[in-house]
């Protein structure tokens, strides 16, 4: 891509943005967009409409910046969690690493690349040069000036192996501080027992007391729910009967609400629900009283729960298998009971799914590599030879165009992996969640990285990765290459997409305006939604990736992604004060996927270098450069076992003392009275209690007919 493509391409999103900052903050004054772009203050009972939208001037509308900018991060942990404030530490992470890269590379190692002669560059006609110019690329070969790259990436190194420590560190140690902070949780005190045998003579919830108060001798009371069916009735009709228009109540009963006899939403609701009911109903009662071979088990104090969660129960690994209980509003029902071997083949499915994905997903690849070589697409498309000789359209097709046509593929990954994760047995939405975050973040780094650095004949030569040798010579060769491409997909999918995406929502603005002209208000409107880590760690640290691979390689990106990190950092604060309500809390799990994915972005900066100063006639370099990714693997190594088992469960001594801190609360009684019914399904009509005991050391186990 040649450096005008770039510009153009730059301007055409710059433009997007500013038009789509106007759009926020017009729409954002109008009271009729406040459970649109502040659902979370209106659901909580905290917009006043005289506060929020009495000035009608567009400069005094852009104070939400500030609103944003301002609170601390303590405000933010008490507002949204330790799980948003995890989310804003990546950004804040990010802002250091390329502040100190920036000054590095926008400073001394591109003023070295620009000079080089390699390329034979023509300084008269920059415009049109190739923007290998600004590359290592263009560094003679053999020159001494790549020591100072050299120098660079142990440097760089060393940075963000401090920074990495330091936010482990921190946010280990802000995870204990919430966690003493923080009031008993139904999560804490339960277990998940799964795939109980059965037992001749007895039920399940007879088998699972018999065998706690065998084998736990403690004051415990286990719980045994089922899943059911939501009240979805009472929901629907009062959203109803609230509409503001009485015309809103009325649609036509055809397709899409075009066609067909109008019919009042009343009405016709309360009929339809009437038949769900009845064909619920009937199925609750032919399967009344069968119950599953799994259970909630309550404790009377954290540590017990521990034990019990992390211990094998019995001789068989297959049976009586326990885990950590989700908090009751996380728990995802399908696999409740799942058997251990229909849980191990829905995961072995999704492995070939997720394979059968990112082979499918090489096909837009492709289609995008072409677009960045107009040769290729002439010796495709014939019959375009004479358009795409028009300098501008040229531009448009090789800088914009090929970044617009990823990013819109790409956005169908995510929820993808979620519907792939939510069958592989998990019992937590925040399980779900993680799963699919960790999936669409390697499925990013394989289809948008490797393969578009890799695409082409290189891609076919499959000998090429049965010679590991030669694999950092072949992306020393392949990836400078595609810095151009990479750039302009940071300003495409970073900016433009945060802009519009993210804080203008477009696509539910869309979807919302067309329902709403052509059928009638969704219900969807009133829905606080919750922040789609799983789509936006993955964003965040495959920019990471680009920045640290292309640090030394193509500095030119670093301002980019520094422009991306200060507009997400502003953005998403927003976003988590008004928009979004944490629907689970993990307490800060996330933050080992963002190590992982660094530290892969380290060895891959490596891997890259060895091969590149061994391109470069610079062997002694090349060499000098191979203890550096076995240095960063024992920084690994060190920090997982110093802080990873802080981040799988809490330690004795932090829930022993939780637990004697509760013995001195007066509300941990009535808490013990919620916990006896916290995963009780509330759709449930007839609810089955066995007889209580009175003895502390036996279980008083609570059934519910599925």
């Amino acid at each position: 891509m040649i450096l005008s493509a770039l510009l153009t391409s730059v301007g055409i999103n710059v433009a997007l943005c500013v038009l789509f900052f106007i759009l926020y903050c017009v729409l954002r004054n109008r009271p009729s967009y406040a459970d649109f772009y502040i659902p979370r203050l209106v659901a909580e009972g905290k917009f006043r409409e005289e506060d929020e939208f009495s000035m009608g001037k567009l400069l005094s509308s852009v104070k939400w910046v500030k609103r944003a900018w301002q609170p601390s991060e303590d405000e933010l942990l008490a507002n949204s969690g330790l799980d948003a404030v995890v989310f804003m530490r990546i950004f804040t992470f990010g802002l250091r690493v390329f502040r100190f890269a920036g000054i590095v590379g926008i400073c001394i190692l591109l003023p070295f690349n620009y000079m080089g002669n390699q390329l034979n560059i023509d300084f008269t006609d920059l415009p049109n040069k190739s923007l290998e110019s600004f590359s290592i690329s263009n560094v003679d070969d053999g020159s001494n000036r790549l020591w100072i790259h050299f120098a660079a990436v142990y440097i760089f190194t060393a940075v963000v192996c401090y920074l990495l420590y330091y936010e482990y560190d921190y946010i280990a140690s802000k995870r204990i501080a919430y966690f003493y902070s923080s009031k008993p949780r139904p999560g804490q005190f339960t277990v998940l027992v799964r795939n109980v045998p059965a037992t001749s003579g007895r039920s399940f919830s007879e088998s699972v007391e018999s065998f706690f108060s065998e084998y736990y001798p403690l004051p415990i009371f286990p719980t045994l729910w089922f899943v059911g069916q939501a009240n979805l009735k009472g929901s629907l009709l009062v959203h109803v009967k609230s509409k503001k228009h009485p015309q809103q109540r009325f649609k036509r009963a055809g397709f899409m609400g075009l066609f067909g006899r109008k019919v009042d939403l009343l009405d016709h609701y309360e009929k339809k629900l009437e038949d769900v009911e009845g064909n619920v109903r009937t199925e609750r009662d032919s399967i009344s009283g069968k119950e599953v071979p799994a259970a909630f088990v309550s404790f009377k104090s954290r540590f017990s729960a521990a034990i019990v969660s992390h211990v094998q129960q019995g001789v068989k690994p297959t049976e009586w298998l326990t885990e950590p209980a989700p908090d009751p509003q996380d728990v995802y029902w399908p696999f409740f009971s799942a058997s251990f071997i229909k849980r191990w083949f829905c995961n072995i499915a999704v492995i070939f799914a997720c394979i059968f994905v990112t082979v499918l997903f090489l096909v837009p690849v492709l289609l995008v590599q072409g677009l960045t070589h107009l040769d290729q697409l002439e010796a495709w498309l014939p019959f375009l030879r004479g358009i795409l000789n028009l300098k501008i359209v040229s531009q448009v097709i090789t800088g914009y165009f090929p970044s617009l046509i990823l990013e819109m593929f790409l956005s169908l990954v995510p929820p993808v992996m979620i519907v792939l994760s939510s069958i592989q047995g998990y019992i937590a939405l925040s399980q779900i969640e993680k799963s699919a975050c960790i999936k669409v973040l390697w499925f990013t780094i394989w289809n948008v990285f490797f393969a578009n650095v890799l695409s082409g004949s290189a891609l076919y030569r499959v000998d090429v990765f049965l010679e590991p040798k030669r694999i950092p010579e072949l992306l020393a060769v392949a990836v400078p290459g595609q810095a151009s491409f990479f750039i302009a997909y940071v300003v495409t999918s970073g900016w433009t997409k945060t802009f519009s995406s993210e804080l203008v929502r477009l696509k539910r603005l869309f979807w919302s305006f067309l329902k709403g002209t052509l059928c009638w208000k969704s219900d969807e409107e009133l829905e606080v939604p919750s922040n789609p880590y799983h789509s936006e760690i993955p964003r965040i640290l495959f920019f990471s990736l680009l920045g640290i691979t292309y640090f030394f390689l193509a500095p030119l990106i670093l301002p980019f992604l520094l422009v991306y990190y200060c507009l997400g950092y502003v953005i998403y604060r927003n976003q988590l004060l008004n928009v979004y309500a944490p629907k689970f809390e993990t307490g800060g799990k996330f933050w080992p996927v963002v190590h992982d994915a660094t530290i892969f972005s380290l060895i891959l900066m490596h891997v890259i270098a060895i091969g590149i100063f061994g391109l470069k006639k610079v062997p002694l370099a090349s060499s000098l450069t191979i203890p550096l990714p076995i240095l960063t693997l024992i920084f690994n190594s060190y920090c997982r076992r110093r802080f990873l088992p802080s981040f799988k469960g809490y330690p004795a001594e932090c829930l022993i003392n939780k637990d004697r801190f509760d013995q001195s609360d007066p509300t941990i009684s009535s808490f013990y009275d919620e916990l006896a019914t916290a995963y009780r399904d509330p759709a449930m009509k007839s609810v089955r209690y066995s007889e209580a005991r009175e003895s502390s050391s036996s279980p008083l186990l609570y059934g519910a007919d599925k």
